[in-house]
């Protein structure tokens, strides 16, 4: 009686409560459709068009940057508009004097050949080389051995001449000597402007005239000397002379020292000279505006960057709490949780990014076999009508048609389990009911 017991509870069981497998079946509202890269491509074609971002996720905190030419003023010339030939001022024509030496000019000193006391006492010059070149150094003197520093900046030759013979006598060495300028370095002109060759113009005893200044520079460069002016910049002051002028005797002019010669195409002398001042004042303008706009620039900057960053942060806020519509696909069967699946933003996810998704396969209980996609048609048509993609992923390498196949949204991706699977929940949900029969059958 304990054995008919027994049995007849397992037949009971087995009648009403073992585990039922869900499966997909093949009937009039569902049509199965094996997953194949043709298949794959059929489906995409529906129309589908992804969730997009909020504006606040596509945009840049830039600024437009503000006018800073509007507190400029306005040039007193106009560089495209050619003046009529430019007047006369000469700089004063003055003699200078003579030549005096000055720093970084070279000076040459020579002393009388053989066994003189000079070469036997100072050691100025060998035997085989009576010639001596000093340079007048930065505190404007020459340094010669065993005779030591002589100041000559600022003296002409002959007193130049006067103090190397003081100093030697001084020294008890015989003063047998003579003095020259070798080079001419410390006194020069620049020539710029429209000239084919710039060139710095050295100053020496004789007297460098501006036409021979400008030949040393290749000579004027301007394609039309009747609208082209030189303007001779000494001690402060302006000056200009029509280039016509200049080899003619009304246009000779003889150069000083640091005079700054520029052969100027534009404008006439009282025009240039407002328009430099007024470059360096629009210079100076320019400087502050350009720091000004970047201030500016920079405020409206981290206004814009933290009214993106606030629109993105109540957007993810909305989007945690649920208030943000969401296209969804469901994971069921033999995955790690049955869950809704997002949807990305301004993107397709593919079969596989469900299936290697952190809740999705569970490759251990699933049946590779038996993966499926749900899809309900659009048509209005095919009420109720299903199509179910049927993707046999035994062989791993069929595994590339899910890259491939694009989910919609409400795509319900179904995994079969495993038939030993089956087998094992059946025996755990039995066993209870044996163990009880079992002992029922005991006590009887």
């Amino acid at each position: 009686m304990k054995y008919l017991a027994l049995v007849g509870t397992l037949v009971l069981t087995a009648c009403g409560s073992i585990y039922t497998s869900p499966q997909v079946a093949n009937d009039d509202n569902v049509r199965v459709i094996r997953m194949t890269e043709q298949t794959a491509y059929e489906a995409n074609l529906s129309p589908y068009t992804p969730s997009r971002l909020p504006a606040a996720f596509n945009s840049v905190a830039g600024a437009s940057r503000p006018n800073v030419n509007s507190r400029l003023p306005i040039p007193s010339a106009d560089s495209n508009v050619r003046p009529a030939q430019s007047q006369t001022f000469l700089p004063p024509n003055q003699d200078s004097g003579p030549y005096r030496i000055g720093v970084a000019d070279v000076i040459l000193l020579a002393t009388r050949a053989g066994g003189s006391t000079v070469e036997e006492l100072s050691g100025l010059l060998a035997a085989t080389n009576r010639r001596q070149g000093y340079t007048v150094q930065g505190d404007g003197s020459i340094a010669i051995p065993d005779v030591g520093r002589i100041q000559l900046a600022g003296l002409t030759l002959e007193e130049a001449e006067a103090a190397v013979f003081d100093i030697l006598v001084t020294k008890n060495i015989e003063p047998a000597f003579s003095l020259e300028v070798a080079e001419f370095n410390s006194q020069r002109a620049s020539i710029g402007g429209a000239v084919r060759n710039p060139t710095i113009a050295p100053i020496t005893p004789k007297p460098l005239y501006l036409e021979e200044a400008l030949q040393m520079a290749g000579g004027i460069s301007a394609p039309d000397l009747d609208y082209t002016t030189i303007r001779i910049y000494r001690n402060g002051r302006l000056y200009q002379i029509p280039a016509r002028d200049v080899y003619t005797n009304a246009g000779r002019v003889r150069l000083d020292d640091k005079d700054s010669v520029f052969v100027d195409t534009e404008y006439e002398l009282t025009q240039a000279r407002t328009y430099f001042e007024e470059q360096i004042q629009l210079t100076s303008q320019r400087r502050a505006d350009r720091a000004q706009a970047l201030d500016e620039l920079n405020t409206q900057f981290n206004i814009r960057q933290r009214q993106i960053d606030a629109q993105q942060d109540n957007f993810k806020d909305r989007l945690e709490l649920g208030a943000v519509k969401r296209q969804y696909a469901y994971l069921i069967g033999e995955v790690k949780t049955q869950v809704r699946f997002a949807l990305p933003f301004e993107q397709t996810a593919t079969l596989a990014d469900a299936l290697y998704h952190k809740d999705g396969l569970v490759t251990k209980e699933a049946d590779l076999s038996q993966i499926y996609v749900l899809r309900r048609s659009n048509d209005p048509r095919e009420f109720g009508a299903r199509t179910a993609y049927h993707l046999n992923a035994k062989n791993a390498a069929d595994m590339l048609t899910a890259t491939v196949f694009e989910l919609r949204p409400n795509d319900m991706i179904f995994v079969s389990e495993q038939p030993v699977t089956v087998w094992n929940r059946v025996i755990t949900q039995i066993t209870p009911s044996l163990i009880t029969a079992t002992l029922g059958a005991n006590s009887n």
